[in-house]
Order: structure tokens, then C-alpha cells, then sequence
């Protein structure tokens, strides 16, 4: 099977001539993986941060196998079902108030890209076409599909090398002011110049919501967040909220967005929404945008084949119930109190440059790029399931692990750091 794997089969960021090693897994259970030689690894990455409530859940199971003799898939052109009307409902009682509209999609990256679309149809349908351009700060992540990656970082964000055919967008400096801290003088002044100058040409700014993810990890403060909102609605520009890794419980707050007291005209959603059992997005948006992009007869063009996948929408809707159901504050609470106990004191490490925690997200900065092969081999060793990646090594664990869980982790990554001095 490794053989196979290795000369045929394409894992993300990866080459194909030398390729990063894989660990097979037999089945996952709880907060843990179960590799094919009997080991288990504590999983705390949460399968790229959706699987909150762990694996093998049996309400989630449950969800599935009630839903599977009804119907697998059905198109969603001309035709409706219960699991899609069901999550939608759900969806609408719990993002902030204000979001009205819910357009299902089939991963992150395509929510995005129909986020970037419902900003251009709208301002066009407004008799507006040259606001086409998006603003968004340095450091972000929005997915991998060509209008993603054009709001990404530019030069940290993985998509350097294909800049030339991407959209040309506006980028201000990530902001300096840190979560949990007043906004420091002047840190949106870089951004309200760059509004100022090009609201003519911008449909919409594009954020991640006080939590850059894969860009680099950075927790930045709500009250930069609630400025650009307001300066958005200074300039005449649509705000996109970017929640697919913040969505629901990650940053403490159901929504991150609910830190600056926001609503978007445009949301995010992915990653933990099915709980980690099957890919599904959705992008919301206000009745203003819903009703503007329409403003000259015109649709909203999109519509992917496994569009509100009635498996997928009914497996979400269970794991938003779940998840409502669960004490899920404390428990976020707790892994917080926990990261703070054990990494904090990782600071003074001479390879670390910062640790960062938020939530359910602790992040060790380092002062050089990781040797990810050899320190993922030593997690793995230590029966830890942790992929870093440049100068990050952090941890987003399901909600459900248990204390003795989350510290194995903790000294897995300080272990391994010992491995770089």
C-alpha cells in the first residue's frame, strides 16, 4: 500500500520525486488515529481543524446511516430536500444576525471563491462594474482555487510562483495590534489610505476574522477588526468574513467575528461544519447583497455538482446540534487554560521565537523553518499526531480531549523543539 501510495498518489504541498513520509491509518476513534501497525497517535491537528468533536462519533454515525437509505445526492437545480432546509435553519439561528442567505458549496476554497463572486455580481448589477478589486491584509489564507490564492498573502501565502495570472489585489500590513490588547496608534491608518484611494475599484475586503490561519497563525485585535468594518461601510465596500478555520467554537467565540461585535455582509463557513465527516461549505450573506446582486434580473453564477449534498447537510446539522448541546465554551476554556500552562513556558526555549494561544489554538513560532520531515517522524515517536510547517509548530485539537491527551501533546512539542537546539 505505501509502495502505491508513494509512486501514484499526490498529497497536498507535496513532490512527487521525493515525497514527505505517510503513516498509515487503520481506522480513527475519539481524539485518536489508529495507525495499520497497531500504534496510536492523539490527533492534534483535528484533521486540519475540522474534526471538533473528535472521530467515530456515534450521533454523527447515526446522522449518516439515518440518512443514507433516503437519498445519497440529488442535484440541487430545481430540486430541495429536507437536510439542506434543516442546516440552512440552523445555520441562520446561530451566525451573527443580519446574514440571511445560505449558498452551499463543497469546500473552503470554493466558498470563497463564490464570496468573490457575490461581491462582483453585486456592485455590477449596481451599474458599478470597475469595483472589482478586493483589499485584504498581509499574512491571510483564503484557499487554493485561482480566486483564492489571489487573496492570499503574496509572498508568505504558498501561491508565489503563480502571481503573473493571478487577479492583482490590494494588500495593507498585517496589523500590528494583538488580540486581548487596545488597538495600537496608527495601525489602521495604513489600511483606511488604501480604502480611501481605491474605493472606486474595490468590490470588497476579504479577512480572516482576529485569526490568520495558515498565512501564519496570527491573533490580532478585535478592535482593528471592528475598525475596518466601519470603515468599510465608510467607503461604500462589502466586508467578506472569512470564518472556514474560525467557524464555530475555535477562537472561544462561536463565530470569531462576535469578538468585535460584526456582522459581514458576506461569510465563510467550512472545515468544522460537518464535524469532520464529509466536505461541505457554505457562504452566507445579508438580504441587502442577496437582493442587489439580482438588482438587474441577473443570477448568481455558481453551482456546483455536489452543491447541498443532503449526506453532507445532514451529518452538519447533527454536529452543529452536537456541538450547541456540549458545555463546548468550557471545554475550549479549559484546552486554553491548558496551552497557556504548558507552552507558555516554551518562550524561553533559544529556538522559539513567540508562542501564541488562543482558544483552541496554540502556536510555537520558531526562529528558523522546522525540519518538518525529521520533527514530524519524532511527534509521531511520541505518539503525537502534530504537522508543522515553516517557522509554526501548533496544535488544534478536537474539544472532546481529555487533559492527559492534551498534555502528551504539549510535551511532544516540547520535546521536539529540544530536537532543534
Amino acid at each position: 500500500m505505501l509502495d502505491f501510495d508513494r509512486q501514484h498518489l499526490w498529497h497536498p504541498y507535496a513532490s512527487m520525486v521525493d515525497p514527505l513520509r505517510c503513516w498509515p491509518v487503520a481506522s480513527a476513534a475519539g481524539c485518536r488515529l489508529r495507525l495499520a501497525d497497531g500504534r496510536e497517535l492523539v490527533d492534534g491537528m483535528s484533521s486540519w481543524w475540522c474534526a471538533i468533536h473528535g472521530y467515530n462519533h456515534p450521533a454523527l454515525n447515526a446522522a449518516l446511516e439515518e440518512q443514507i437509505p433516503r437519498m445519497a445526492h440529488v442535484m440541487f437545480g430545481g430540486l430541495t430536500h429536507e437536510p439542506a432546509v434543516a442546516l440552512g435553519q440552523r445555520l441562520l439561528d446561530i451566525v451573527p444576525a443580519g446574514l440571511d442567505r445560505v449558498f452551499f458549496a463543497d469546500s473552503g476554497s470554493v466558498s470563497v471563491e463564490v464570496a468573490i463572486k457575490m461581491a462582483l455580481q453585486y456592485w455590477f448589477a449596481q451599474g458599478r462594474p470597475q469595483k472589482a478589486r478586493l483589499l485584504t491584509i498581509r499574512g491571510g489564507y483564503h484557499g487554493d482555487t485561482f480566486g483564492a490564492m489571489a487573496a492570499c498573502d503574496p509572498v508568505n501565502g504558498m501561491h508565489e510562483r503563480f502571481r503573473p495570472v493571478l487577479a492583482q489585489h490590494l494588500f495593507a500590513p498585517r496589523p500590528r495590534s494583538r488580540f486581548g490588547e487596545p488597538l495600537q496608534p496608527g495601525d489602521l491608518e495604513a489600511f483606511e489610505a488604501l480604502i480611501a484611494a481605491h474605493a472606486q475599484e474595490l468590490a470588497a475586503v476579504i479577512l480572516e476574522p482576529i485569526v490568520q490561519g495558515a498565512g501564519g497563525m496570527w491573533f490580532y485585535s478585535a478592535e482593528y477588526l471592528a475598525g475596518v468594518a466601519a470603515l468599510c461601510r465608510q467607503y461604500g465596500v462589502l466586508l467578506i468574513a472569512d470564518e472556514i478555520a474560525t467557524g464555530f467554537g475555535r477562537s472561544g467565540r462561536l463565530f470569531a467575528c462576535e469578538h468585535a461585535g460584526i456582522t459581514p455582509d458576506i461569510l465563510c463557513l467550512g472545515k468544522a461544519l460537518t464535524g469532520g465527516y464529509l466536505t461541505l461549505a457554505a457562504t452566507l450573506a445579508t438580504e441587502r447583497v442577496a437582493r442587489g446582486i439580482s438588482a438587474d434580473g441577473g443570477l448568481l453564477m455558481h453551482g456546483p455538482t455536489f452543491m447541498a449534498n443532503p449526506l453532507a447537510c445532514a451529518v452538519a446539522a447533527r454536529s452543529i446540534e452536537l456541538l450547541l448541546e456540549s458545555p463546548w465554551q468550557a471545554r475550549v476554556a479549559a484546552i486554553e487554560a491548558q496551552l497557556r500552562a504548558g507552552l507558555g513556558p516554551l518562550a524561553a526555549h533559544p529556538a522559539v521565537a513567540e508562542v501564541r494561544v488562543l482558544g483552541a489554538i496554540g502556536v510555537v513560532e520558531t526562529r528558523e523553518p522546522v525540519p518538518m520531515a525529521a520533527l514530524q517522524a519524532h511527534f509521531v515517536a511520541q505518539g503525537a499526531w502534530i504537522r508543522p510547517f515553516g517557522r509554526l509548530v501548533y496544535l488544534m485539537p478536537p474539544y472532546t480531549i481529555s487533559p492527559e491527551e492534551l498534555g502528551l501533546l504539549i510535551h511532544a512539542v516540547a520535546s521536539g523543539l529540544d530536537t532543534l537546539a
